[in-house]
Protein backbone atom coordinates (compact mmCIF):
# COMPACT_ATOMS: atom_id res chain seq x y z
CA UNK A 1 0.00 0.00 0.00
CA UNK A 2 1.67 3.26 -1.30
CA UNK A 3 1.05 6.12 1.92
CA UNK A 4 0.05 9.56 0.66
CA UNK A 5 0.09 12.99 2.24
CA UNK A 6 -2.49 15.47 0.26
CA UNK A 7 -0.74 18.60 0.46
CA UNK A 8 -3.46 21.51 -0.24
CA UNK A 9 -6.72 21.11 -0.59
CA UNK A 10 -8.32 23.13 -2.97
CA UNK A 11 -10.45 21.54 -6.19
CA UNK A 12 -7.34 19.47 -6.88
CA UNK A 13 -6.67 18.55 -3.33
CA UNK A 14 -10.57 17.16 -3.40
CA UNK A 15 -10.10 15.74 -6.51
CA UNK A 16 -7.23 13.68 -5.41
CA UNK A 17 -8.99 12.36 -2.15
CA UNK A 18 -11.66 11.25 -4.69
CA UNK A 19 -9.19 9.31 -6.52
CA UNK A 20 -7.30 7.62 -3.98
CA UNK A 21 -10.88 6.09 -2.81
CA UNK A 22 -11.02 4.23 -6.24
CA UNK A 23 -7.48 3.11 -5.68
CA UNK A 24 -6.54 -0.07 -3.71
CA UNK A 25 -2.54 0.09 -3.68
CA UNK A 26 -2.98 3.73 -2.36
CA UNK A 27 -4.08 5.02 0.89
CA UNK A 28 -4.26 9.20 1.96
CA UNK A 29 -2.70 9.15 5.39
CA UNK A 30 -3.35 13.02 5.81
CA UNK A 31 -4.14 16.05 4.76
CA UNK A 32 -1.34 18.69 5.37
CA UNK A 33 -3.21 22.30 5.20
CA UNK A 34 -3.28 25.91 6.66
CA UNK A 35 -7.18 26.52 5.81
CA UNK A 36 -8.47 23.28 7.35
CA UNK A 37 -9.72 22.63 11.03
CA UNK A 38 -7.16 20.50 12.70
CA UNK A 39 -8.04 17.26 12.96
CA UNK A 40 -9.85 15.69 9.83
CA UNK A 41 -11.76 15.71 7.26
CA UNK A 42 -13.73 13.08 4.80
CA UNK A 43 -12.19 10.56 7.00
CA UNK A 44 -8.75 11.64 6.33
CA UNK A 45 -6.08 13.30 9.16
CA UNK A 46 -5.18 17.12 8.72
CA UNK A 47 -1.69 18.24 9.98
CA UNK A 48 0.11 21.49 9.78
CA UNK A 49 3.11 19.72 8.87
CA UNK A 50 3.96 16.32 6.82
CA UNK A 51 6.48 15.52 9.74
CA UNK A 52 3.16 14.76 11.74
CA UNK A 53 2.05 11.75 9.47
CA UNK A 54 4.76 9.44 10.27
CA UNK A 55 6.09 7.40 7.20
CA UNK A 56 4.97 8.82 3.73
CA UNK A 57 5.80 7.62 0.74
CA UNK A 58 4.65 10.00 -1.56
CA UNK A 59 3.59 13.65 -1.32
CA UNK A 60 1.24 15.06 -3.82
CA UNK A 61 1.54 18.78 -4.50
CA UNK A 62 -1.96 20.35 -4.62
CA UNK A 63 -0.75 23.90 -4.44
CA UNK A 64 -0.05 26.62 -7.03
CA UNK A 65 2.40 25.80 -9.55
CA UNK A 66 4.38 28.88 -7.87
CA UNK A 67 4.83 27.20 -5.11
CA UNK A 68 5.62 23.97 -6.42
CA UNK A 69 9.67 24.50 -7.02
CA UNK A 70 10.24 25.46 -3.47
CA UNK A 71 8.17 23.20 -1.66
CA UNK A 72 8.98 19.97 -3.96
CA UNK A 73 12.55 20.97 -3.59
CA UNK A 74 12.17 20.60 0.22
CA UNK A 75 10.23 17.35 0.68
CA UNK A 76 13.30 15.14 -1.85
CA UNK A 77 15.91 16.57 0.27
CA UNK A 78 13.92 14.88 3.33
CA UNK A 79 13.47 11.97 1.00
CA UNK A 80 10.18 12.07 0.11
CA UNK A 81 9.01 11.22 -3.22
CA UNK A 82 6.68 14.19 -4.96
CA UNK A 83 4.47 14.41 -7.26
CA UNK A 84 3.05 17.88 -9.03
CA UNK A 85 0.60 19.30 -11.82
CA UNK A 86 2.99 22.58 -12.50
CA UNK A 87 1.75 23.87 -15.20
CA UNK A 88 4.31 26.72 -16.34
CA UNK A 89 5.36 25.35 -19.64
CA UNK A 90 8.03 27.39 -20.48
CA UNK A 91 9.79 27.04 -17.00
CA UNK A 92 9.58 22.78 -16.80
CA UNK A 93 12.84 22.08 -18.19
CA UNK A 94 14.44 24.37 -15.63
CA UNK A 95 12.55 23.21 -12.68
CA UNK A 96 13.13 19.44 -13.99
CA UNK A 97 16.89 20.17 -13.22
CA UNK A 98 16.54 21.71 -9.93
CA UNK A 99 14.24 19.00 -8.55
CA UNK A 100 16.37 16.51 -10.34
CA UNK A 101 19.61 17.30 -8.11
CA UNK A 102 17.34 16.87 -4.79
CA UNK A 103 15.55 13.95 -5.67
CA UNK A 104 19.05 12.43 -6.15
CA UNK A 105 20.30 14.03 -2.99
CA UNK A 106 17.30 12.30 -0.65
CA UNK A 107 17.57 9.13 -2.44
CA UNK A 108 13.84 9.64 -3.79
CA UNK A 109 11.91 10.41 -7.42
CA UNK A 110 9.57 12.78 -8.05
CA UNK A 111 6.92 13.48 -11.24
CA UNK A 112 6.61 16.61 -12.11
CA UNK A 113 4.11 18.34 -14.16
CA UNK A 114 1.88 15.54 -14.08
CA UNK A 115 -1.49 17.06 -15.03
CA UNK A 116 -3.71 16.73 -18.34
CA UNK A 117 -1.55 19.49 -20.13
CA UNK A 118 1.59 19.66 -19.40
CA UNK A 119 1.09 15.39 -18.54
CA UNK A 120 -1.04 13.40 -20.08
CA UNK A 121 -1.73 15.52 -23.58
CA UNK A 122 2.91 15.37 -23.73
CA UNK A 123 2.40 11.01 -23.53
CA UNK A 124 0.26 11.99 -26.79
CA UNK A 125 2.14 14.47 -28.58
CA UNK A 126 4.93 12.10 -27.98
CA UNK A 127 3.66 9.48 -29.37
CA UNK A 128 1.92 10.98 -32.32
CA UNK A 129 5.56 12.61 -32.85
CA UNK A 130 6.83 8.76 -32.84
CA UNK A 131 4.15 7.90 -35.63
CA UNK A 132 4.84 10.65 -37.64
CA UNK A 133 8.66 12.28 -37.06
CA UNK A 134 8.13 14.96 -39.68
CA UNK A 135 5.35 17.48 -38.97
CA UNK A 136 3.89 19.83 -37.10
CA UNK A 137 1.69 19.19 -34.06
CA UNK A 138 -1.13 21.65 -32.50
CA UNK A 139 -2.87 21.68 -29.52
CA UNK A 140 -6.13 23.20 -28.96
CA UNK A 141 -7.43 23.77 -25.56
CA UNK A 142 -11.23 24.79 -24.38
CA UNK A 143 -13.19 26.03 -24.91
CA UNK A 144 -13.27 25.86 -20.62
CA UNK A 145 -12.00 26.87 -16.74
CA UNK A 146 -8.24 27.11 -17.17
CA UNK A 147 -6.86 26.26 -13.36
CA UNK A 148 -3.45 27.67 -13.09
CA UNK A 149 -4.46 30.55 -15.24
CA UNK A 150 -7.39 31.28 -12.63
CA UNK A 151 -5.04 31.21 -9.52
CA UNK A 152 -2.44 33.49 -11.43
CA UNK A 153 -5.27 35.72 -11.36
CA UNK A 154 -6.01 35.20 -7.74
CA UNK A 155 -2.75 35.81 -6.67
CA UNK A 156 -2.90 39.59 -8.41
CA UNK A 157 -3.35 42.62 -5.88
CA UNK A 158 -6.72 43.84 -6.44
CA UNK A 159 -8.31 40.73 -7.76
CA UNK A 160 -11.32 39.45 -4.80
CA UNK A 161 -12.00 36.11 -7.22
CA UNK A 162 -11.34 35.46 -10.62
CA UNK A 163 -12.40 32.51 -13.63
CA UNK A 164 -10.18 32.55 -16.21
CA UNK A 165 -11.70 30.72 -20.13
CA UNK A 166 -9.74 29.63 -22.53
CA UNK A 167 -10.99 29.92 -25.76
CA UNK A 168 -9.41 27.82 -28.80
CA UNK A 169 -8.65 29.75 -32.13
CA UNK A 170 -7.43 27.22 -33.73
CA UNK A 171 -3.48 25.93 -35.14
CA UNK A 172 -2.71 26.28 -31.05
CA UNK A 173 -3.54 30.14 -31.01
CA UNK A 174 -5.98 30.84 -27.87
CA UNK A 175 -7.96 34.30 -26.40
CA UNK A 176 -7.83 34.29 -22.95
CA UNK A 177 -11.05 35.62 -21.41
CA UNK A 178 -10.96 36.35 -17.62
CA UNK A 179 -13.68 37.85 -15.64
CA UNK A 180 -13.17 39.32 -12.28
CA UNK A 181 -14.51 40.51 -9.14
CA UNK A 182 -12.39 43.35 -7.51
CA UNK A 183 -11.61 44.91 -4.51
CA UNK A 184 -13.09 47.65 -2.65
CA UNK A 185 -10.87 50.43 -4.14
CA UNK A 186 -9.00 48.76 -6.43
CA UNK A 187 -7.98 49.83 -9.94
CA UNK A 188 -9.60 47.95 -12.64
CA UNK A 189 -7.45 49.52 -15.78
CA UNK A 190 -4.49 48.89 -12.88
CA UNK A 191 -5.18 45.51 -11.86
CA UNK A 192 -6.46 44.21 -15.80
CA UNK A 193 -2.61 45.67 -17.21
CA UNK A 194 -1.30 43.37 -13.92
CA UNK A 195 -2.95 40.50 -15.55
CA UNK A 196 -2.31 40.79 -18.76
CA UNK A 197 1.17 41.15 -18.14
CA UNK A 198 1.95 38.36 -16.06
CA UNK A 199 3.45 35.48 -17.20
CA UNK A 200 0.48 33.32 -17.36
CA UNK A 201 -0.94 35.48 -20.29
CA UNK A 202 1.49 37.75 -21.80
CA UNK A 203 1.66 35.92 -24.62
CA UNK A 204 -1.53 35.23 -25.50
CA UNK A 205 -4.69 37.89 -26.64
CA UNK A 206 -5.80 38.60 -23.17
CA UNK A 207 -9.44 40.64 -22.10
CA UNK A 208 -10.21 41.31 -18.51
CA UNK A 209 -13.70 41.94 -17.58
CA UNK A 210 -15.38 43.18 -14.64
CA UNK A 211 -18.14 40.98 -13.35
CA UNK A 212 -20.92 41.43 -10.08
CA UNK A 213 -20.29 37.14 -9.62
CA UNK A 214 -17.29 34.91 -11.11
CA UNK A 215 -19.49 32.33 -9.62
CA UNK A 216 -22.56 32.95 -11.53
CA UNK A 217 -19.99 31.99 -14.51
CA UNK A 218 -17.97 29.34 -13.21
CA UNK A 219 -17.81 25.78 -14.56
CA UNK A 220 -14.58 23.67 -14.67
CA UNK A 221 -15.65 22.10 -17.43
CA UNK A 222 -12.03 21.74 -20.22
CA UNK A 223 -11.35 20.01 -23.14
CA UNK A 224 -8.15 19.24 -25.71
CA UNK A 225 -7.92 18.69 -28.99
CA UNK A 226 -4.16 17.61 -30.27
CA UNK A 227 -3.89 17.26 -33.95
CA UNK A 228 -0.62 15.97 -36.20
CA UNK A 229 -0.13 16.36 -39.28
CA UNK A 230 3.48 14.60 -41.03
CA UNK A 231 5.27 12.00 -42.23
CA UNK A 232 5.92 8.60 -41.86
CA UNK A 233 8.71 7.47 -43.83
CA UNK A 234 8.46 8.76 -47.30
CA UNK A 235 4.52 8.80 -47.11
CA UNK A 236 3.13 12.45 -46.49
CA UNK A 237 -0.59 13.18 -45.59
CA UNK A 238 -0.21 11.41 -42.40
CA UNK A 239 -3.19 12.63 -39.96
CA UNK A 240 -3.99 11.66 -36.18
CA UNK A 241 -6.19 13.96 -33.73
CA UNK A 242 -7.03 13.12 -30.72
CA UNK A 243 -10.24 14.88 -28.56
CA UNK A 244 -11.32 15.03 -25.06
CA UNK A 245 -14.08 17.17 -22.46
CA UNK A 246 -13.12 16.91 -19.26
CA UNK A 247 -13.84 17.90 -15.53
CA UNK A 248 -10.47 19.89 -15.37
CA UNK A 249 -10.08 19.58 -11.55
CA UNK A 250 -11.36 15.54 -11.35
CA UNK A 251 -8.90 14.55 -14.36
CA UNK A 252 -5.85 16.52 -12.70
CA UNK A 253 -6.39 14.64 -9.65
CA UNK A 254 -6.74 11.41 -11.29
CA UNK A 255 -3.57 11.71 -13.03
CA UNK A 256 -1.57 12.64 -9.78
CA UNK A 257 -2.71 9.93 -7.97
CA UNK A 258 -1.71 7.53 -11.09
CA UNK A 259 1.71 9.55 -10.63
CA UNK A 260 2.61 8.89 -7.03
CA UNK A 261 2.13 4.68 -7.84
CA UNK A 262 4.17 5.40 -10.85
CA UNK A 263 6.71 7.42 -9.52
CA UNK A 264 7.49 4.83 -6.32
CA UNK A 265 8.99 2.91 -9.09
CA UNK A 266 11.31 5.26 -10.20
CA UNK A 267 15.22 5.46 -9.99
CA UNK A 268 15.87 8.91 -7.77
CA UNK A 269 15.55 11.70 -10.11
CA UNK A 270 13.12 14.15 -11.42
CA UNK A 271 10.74 12.49 -14.16
CA UNK A 272 8.26 14.17 -16.43
CA UNK A 273 5.79 11.77 -17.47
CA UNK A 274 6.95 11.42 -21.14
CA UNK A 275 10.04 9.62 -19.74
CA UNK A 276 7.88 6.85 -17.58
CA UNK A 277 6.67 3.87 -19.02
CA UNK A 278 2.77 3.99 -19.53
CA UNK A 279 2.42 0.65 -17.13
CA UNK A 280 3.92 2.05 -14.39
CA UNK A 281 0.76 4.81 -14.20
CA UNK A 282 -1.66 1.45 -13.97
CA UNK A 283 -2.89 -0.45 -11.12
CA UNK A 284 -2.49 -3.73 -11.16
CA UNK A 285 -0.97 -7.16 -11.98
CA UNK A 286 1.67 -6.26 -14.98
CA UNK A 287 1.35 -9.30 -16.89
CA UNK A 288 -2.65 -8.84 -16.59
CA UNK A 289 -1.90 -5.22 -18.02
CA UNK A 290 -0.12 -6.41 -20.98
CA UNK A 291 -2.43 -8.97 -22.16
CA UNK A 292 -5.65 -6.62 -21.60
CA UNK A 293 -3.97 -3.77 -23.66
CA UNK A 294 -1.35 -4.82 -25.36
Amino acid sequence: MIKVAVIGYGNIGKAVLEAIKHSEDITAVGIVSRSLPEGGTDGVRVVRDISELGKVDVAILSTPSRAVPDLAEKLLLSGINTVDSYDIHSSIADVRKRLDKAAKSGGCASVLSAGWDPGSDSVIRALLEAMMPRGLTYTNFGPGMSMGHTVAVKAIKGVKNAFSLTVPKGSGIHRRMVYIETEDGADFNAVSEAIKNDAYFVHDETHVIKVDSVEALKDVGHGAEIVRKGVSGDTHNQNARFTMSINNPALTGQILVSSARAVVKQAPGCYTMIEIAPIHFLEGDAEEIVRRLV
